[in-house]
């Protein structure tokens, strides 16, 4: 049997010999690179993740139950996950990003914490809702956008007399697993004590802003037609492995590039083209696009997208490659 290169393996005729000395190197736990090496070390990316649109309308039953079967203190944190059905080791929704809908009702907090993996959350609805990260209180509305970095304590819920509300968590879940670099560690305290937040002689590698309101960034995306949330005082992303953004749609040349991306409607109706197939959508509604697979939008009317990704991951360790 000829092992043929264009599938990942050398020109390598077997024989009884070598099939043999494939088995002995198994037996010490070793292998030959020549069977493997395009498989591992392919020409060009070929992600696992597929293109996938979790539409609201099918994932909002499905978040409402879990407010009715399941405490908010028993979940710890009470999220309907969505997985990528290339991705479902990884629980990942593209890539290595991982997102969920988090659901709570008027009186519930989760409890504080803290880990390894960077995290951001899009409000989808309620009122009433409410951040605390690393001390400092913050409120939250429909559309706004809020961090909490990696290493900082963080919890959240909403007051007794608000809505039930609904978020998009986005987090590096994955990738802090990847590399084997994730921690996660409970306050000594259910929850933390309110207190001013020192942004003086700021020297951490993330945004000193956590909270961005949905009021100002729209303003910045009509005007602009794609607001980047940003780092102030360094002018680049929020946070060292991912990014965010908001798009004012209209259509769009194809394009790829490396990182994954997690989109969410924000506002209005369209649909995307997403590695040769057509995904339709409406507010509320989430889809991905895999790393180097290519994509473009379409709107009918005015729409707006809000978008995470892994990009700021990949333009540090130099691996952003772009093609339009």
């Amino acid at each position: 049997m000829k092992r043929e290169n264009v599938v990942g393996r050398a020109n390598v005729e077997d024989t009884p010999e070598l099939e043999a000395y494939y088995r002995a190197l198994e037996g010490e736990e070793l292998g030959a690179l020549w069977n493997v090496a395009n498989e591992i070390e392919p020409w060009y990316p070929q992600p696992k993740s597929v293109p996938t649109l979790w539409a609201w309308k099918r994932v909002e039953p499905y978040v409402r139950k879990a407010a009715q079967l399941v405490s908010a203190e028993k979940a710890a944190r009470r999220v309907v996950m969505l997985v990528n059905p290339g991705r479902k080791e990884w629980s990942a929704a593209a890539g290595l990003l991982y997102t969920g809908v988090q659901v709570m009702n008027p009186g519930e907090f989760t409890s504080a914490h803290r880990h390894q993996a960077s995290a951001l959350r899009f409000v989808m609805e309620g009122k009433g809702a409410y951040t605390v990260v690393d001390g400092e209180r913050m409120t939250l509305g429909a559309r706004d956008f809020v961090l909490t970095p990696n290493g900082t304590w963080h919890d959240h819920g909403v007051d007794a007399d608000g809505t039930q509300c609904t978020w998009q968590d986005g987090l590096d879940i994955p990738l802090m697993n990847s590399l084997d670099a994730n921690f996660y560690e409970v306050h000594p305290k259910v929850v933390q004590t309110p207190a001013a937040l020192s942004r003086e002689n700021w020297k951490k590698p993330y945004s000193p802003v956590f909270l961005y309101k949905w009021d100002e960034a729209y303003r910045q995306v009509k005007r602009d037609g794609v607001h980047e949330y940003t780092n102030p005082l360094t002018g680049g992303p929020v946070m060292p492995t991912m990014g965010a953004r908001l798009e004012l749609i209209k259509e769009t040349r194809p394009k790829r590039h490396t990182g994954s991306l997690i989109y969410q409607v924000a506002a209005g109706r369209g649909w995307s083209e997403i590695g040769g197939k057509r995904f339709d959508w409406e507010e509320k509604d989430i889809f991905c696009v895999p790393s180097w697979t290519e994509y473009r939008h379409g709107a009918h009317g005015e729409a707006v997208l809000f978008c995470f990704n892994d990009i700021p991951a990949m333009k540090a360790l130099a691996l952003y490659r772009e093609e339009t």
